[in-house]
């Protein structure tokens, strides 16, 4: 009898969860979508003709225009000035006690790429398996719905460089402006440049179960870098030889059909000088490193992190490499760093003559404070000019799209920033926003959290 009132349980017990495991499951996708809603992290904006005028004009590679106009029309900035009449028909924004910037880039994110670092492996498609990954391309794993699309450009970030991680060869980075439905949209430039993490000596040997991490021989390091030195002088001799065989072949059909390789075609372009090749590196010697290897070399070499980049000034200025600077957020390397030590490195880099940059170096939640990056470097030695073009003009030379973004000129894409104060500074509010002529409403996941929440009682 008792065994039959069990059996009873069980069975009412099963039934309820079968009734009660669709409404849960119902539930949960609702909540991930109320979540994760496309709508809101992809509000593409709207064209049209749009004059902003009785504004100071902050257009970065000229005089600054205290009360002038700047009309957007196709995408374009059509007229910029202080004489400029909106055209018929155009929406005019009054500027009066406002200032219009040219949207900011940073060169140095994974915007796209990273949605959760830690606990959604879904989320995360930034790295490839194994160490020489030429072929890898950062584009097609971009997502254009990604919440910190949002969260970035509503504080005036309009472009990035978005790149992969890891190995020695991560891939290829993509320029791209921070709205569109679909990574064709956004790109600018979808196959930039090669991520190369520059070997370097490491005494890291990895970590031991119950015993932390595991210190290597400083000589066993040293040989390890060595290695994977030689393992990239060789890709890069192979990529030469496999371009040689496809032309003989190209000209000559008699000769063997040659085997394709996915690896060896990506790497030719940027192994001959035909795009730029970014290598990561910090410390003096590795950046020194960087110059010796690209020496005799047709290679285009950018430097991203640059910790001690203005300790290899004269060689990076001799040698046309610029600087992709990463660190304003991270600390001092030595205990006996003064604090200021990062700070200034931008104001080093310009003294000596370096071409360079400010970028976060984050992979996309942090890339919106961009412009507290650039404040920093003003206020230990760079000028306010200068901290501006290291987020404008700057960037979009080092990434080869200054005749089309970068500062507030006839004819450029119009990524236009409207303020009610200096773009670096924490206080100011992004008041009007266009991103390719598109006037983008200033709404991210932070907004709609905050306009939720602020009347909670």
């Amino acid at each position: 009898m008792k065994l039959r009132i069990m059996n009873y349980k069980l069975r009412a017990t099963k039934s309820f969860f079968h009734l009660c495991l669709p409404v849960f499951i119902c539930g949960l996708i609702s909540s991930v979508f109320a979540q994760n809603d496309a709508s809101q992290q992809n509000q593409t904006g709207r064209a049209g003709t749009f004059a902003i005028t009785n504004a100071r004009i902050v257009t970065v590679s000229g005089a600054t225009i205290e009360n002038g106009t700047v009309v957007i029309q196709n995408g374009k900035i059509t007229a910029v000035g202080a004489n400029v009449s909106a055209p018929s028909g155009a929406e005019t924004i009054d500027g009066k006690g406002l200032s219009v910037y040219p949207g900011m880039i940073d060169a140095g994110t994974s915007m796209g790429l990273v949605e959760i670092s830690g606990g959604v492996p879904g989320s995360v498609d930034v790295s490839e398996t194994g160490t020489m990954n030429a072929n890898a391309k950062a584009i097609v794993g971009i997502n254009p719905h990604s919440a910190h699309v949002n969260v970035t450009r509503v504080n005036g970030v309009t472009t990035v460089l978005s790149m992969p991680v890891g190995g020695v060869v991560s891939g290829q980075a993509a320029v791209i402006n921070l709205n569109g439905s679909t990574q064709g949209e956004m790109a600018i430039n979808p196959n930039f440049g090669l991520i190369v993490n520059f070997p370097r000596i490491s005494t890291f040997g990895g970590f031991n179960a119950g015993a932390g991490a595991q210190p290597l021989d400083y000589s066993q390091a040293v040989k390890n870098r060595d290695k994977n030195l030689e393992d990239l002088k060789k890709m890069f001799a192979d990529a030469e030889n496999y371009a040689k065989i496809q032309e003989a072949y190209a000209r000559d059909k008699s000769l063997p059909y040659p085997t394709t390789d996915l690896k060896m075609d990506a790497m030719t372009p940027f192994a001959r000088g035909e795009k730029p090749m970014i290598f990561t590196a910090e410390r003096e010697r590795d950046i020194r490193g960087v110059v010796n290897f690209i020496k005799g070399t047709k290679i285009k070499a950018i430097i991203m992190g640059g910790q001690e980049a203005w300790k290899a000034a004269n060689e990076l200025k001799q040698n046309n490499i610029s600087v992709i600077y990463t660190n304003i957020y991270s600390l001092p390397v030595h205990n006996d760093d003064p604090y200021d030590y990062l700070f200034e490195a931008p104001s080093k880099l310009q003294q000596a003559g370096v071409k360079f940059c400010v970028a976060t170096g984050d992979a996309g939640a942090e890339v919106r404070d961009l412009p507290y990056h650039a404040g920093l470097a003003s206020a230990y030695g760079l000028s306010k000019d200068e901290a501006l073009k290291s987020v404008t003009l700057y960037p979009a030379q080092i990434l080869g799209i200054s005749d089309r973004l970068g500062s507030i000129e006839t004819g450029k894409i119009a990524n236009i920033v409207v303020t009610d104060g200096d773009i670096l500074e924490p206080r100011t509010n992004i008041k009007h926003l266009f991103i390719n002529g598109r006037m983008l409403p200033l709404t991210s996941r932070h907004t709609e959290l905050y306009d939720s929440f602020k009347d909670r009682k």
